[in-house]
């Protein structure tokens, strides 16, 4: 699962989860970004792209690499 989380004043505004597959606001500002964000598909699919990017293509290495540790 890919997760990016923005913060301000240590708070959790705004989150893409790659399981939801969208944006989810916890504040009163993060929930009008993730309306606007989530009616842009570029910007969707950038971030479900992100998936591919970071998790898919890396986790065998990751993986195998505790594996030899343990």
């Amino acid at each position: 699962e890919y997760i990016r989380s923005y913060y301000f004043n240590k708070m959790e505004v705004i989150r893409f989860s790659s399981s939801v597959g969208k944006y989810v606001g916890f504040t009163e500002l993060g929930v009008k970004n993730a309306e606007a964000w989530n009616n842009i598909p570029s910007i969707l699919s950038a971030m479900r792209a992100q998936k591919e990017t970071y998790c898919v293509n890396h986790v065998q290495n990751k993986y195998a690499a505790v594996l030899t540790k343990s």
